[in-house]
């Protein structure tokens, strides 16, 4: 097997001298992944971010990816200001879900087989198992090539999406899942999930050990902190609108706010639950309150985390949260629910605080607790989040992937940034 540490070329140095200097040629990178954009969500979204950066520090990045509508082959697609040779796959829409395409199983491996013939990658990176990395992994491990995987899936949130399944059967796909997650990350050189939490939670399930915590990681200069006084007592939520999102305890906890406060709540993002969101708000008789916004504009988004008062995040499915590192980046104070990795980002009474899930009166009193507080302790609060969200920031992933894929030691986090 390779080691990972030198990119493809024909070139060999007659001094033989140096092993540093090749190991820091671009590498050929390969990217597989079951979501990517225009897919919106947090694996979809680090499936680009990480393409788009590295292709930007000079490596050669091809992706490979279902394809989002009836076209399949090679395309030359724009993703973070780079253009990027993606590998569309034929692909089928999985039923139960809206929008959701998954590659088609039974032709995987002879694609990956193909693909990596063709590329001659150094390193593969595969983001799933559910599909597209059954067939990337053992196509890589067939030719030595190194392979690491990361993980953003709980097979749990899979079970959403086939109700129609007895208990039973649910917790059966459950456990096949794990063990399918099991066979085919144990072929990784290194195996990779955004926080300590989702990496000890993929052990725990999975049997493999030492997988590596890595986050995700955003651009912190994209977005923008006001730390000073807000004109309105305005929540906002960003996010898919997904069963696990719990969106619905948002809307609840809205309704038992003081109405003194005269608190809005904005909801930014687009999904599944969307109509029956819209009939509760009409229940609770809150429509002059909350407002679902739909998918925003990216200048949109950005300005409306920059000028809420306090962001909401009621997920108990997160591996890592983007959107909550986006609002931590805008200087937000953060409320969130006390499951998966949001206790990550959130140090209880420094940058927000935690509740527990389905605990709607202590949702409605943290937000009250940041609504009503002295703008000495918000502006603490602000600060706070943008000093935690420091070690975050995508560059350090892509320097901490470098480094992964040459097989070298990782680099140490980088010092905590002040406002």
């Amino acid at each position: 097997m390779t080691d990972g540490t030198t990119a493809h070329s024909d070139e060999n140095p007659a001094d033989g001298s140096s092993a540093a200097s090749a190991a820091r040629r671009p590498l050929r990178i390969l990217i597989g992944a079951d979501t990517f954009p225009p897919d919106i969500n947090g694996s979809a979204t680090f499936a680009r971010q990480l393409a788009a950066g590295l292709a930007g520090r000079g490596h050669d990045v091809e992706v490979v990816a279902p394809s989002p509508d009836n076209r399949w082959g090679v395309r030359r697609e724009e993703h973070g200001g780079v253009t990027l040779r993606v590998h569309r796959l034929l692909s089928w829409r999985w039923l139960p879900h809206p929008w959701l395409r998954f590659a088609l199983p039974w032709r995987i491996k002879a694609n990956a087989r193909r693909i990596i013939a063709q590329f001659h990658p150094d390193v593969v990176h595969f983001q799933s198992h559910i599909v597209v990395g059954q067939g990337l992994a053992p196509a890589a491990k067939e030719r030595g090539i190194r392979l690491v995987g990361t993980n953003h899936t709980m097979p749990e949130n899979i079970t959403q999406h086939v109700q129609i399944l007895p208990p039973p059967a649910l917790r059966w796909l459950v456990k096949q899942q794990w063990a399918s997650a099991a066979k085919w990350f144990g072929m990784a050189d290194a195996v990779t999930a955004p926080t300590q939490r989702s990496a000890d939670y993929f052990d725990k399930n999975t049997g493999l050990k030492n997988t590596i915590a890595i986050s995700n990681g955003i651009s912190l200069e994209k977005y923008t902190a006001d730390l000073g006084p807000r004109d309105e007592n305005l929540i906002v939520f960003l996010g898919r609108l997904d069963d696990e999102k719990n969106i619905d305890e948002l809307v609840r906890a809205a309704a038992r706010l003081d109405p003194a406060l005269e608190a809005k709540v904005v909801i930014m993002g687009h999904g599944d639950q969307k109509t029956k969101l819209e009939h509760l708000i009409q229940e609770l008789g809150l429509q002059d309150r909350v407002r679902l916004a739909g998918k925003v504009s990216y200048d949109e988004l950005r300005q409306t985390l920059t000028r809420a008062k306090v962001f909401a995040m009621p997920s108990v499915a997160e591996l890592q949260s983007i959107t909550t590192l986006e609002a931590m980046a805008s200087g937000q104070p953060i409320v969130a629910a006390n499951a998966m990795a949001l206790p990550h980002l959130v140090e209880e009474g420094v940058n927000g605080y935690l509740f527990e899930p389905g605990d709607i009166d202590g949702f409605a009193q943290r937000l009250t607790d940041v609504l009503t507080a002295p703008e000495e302790k918000l502006r603490a609060m602000r600060e706070a989040s943008l000093r935690l969200v420091a070690v975050h920031d995508v560059e350090h992933t892509l320097d901490i992937f470098e480094a992964l894929y040459r097989g070298e030691p990782l680099p140490p986090a980088p010092e905590p940034r002040t406002a």
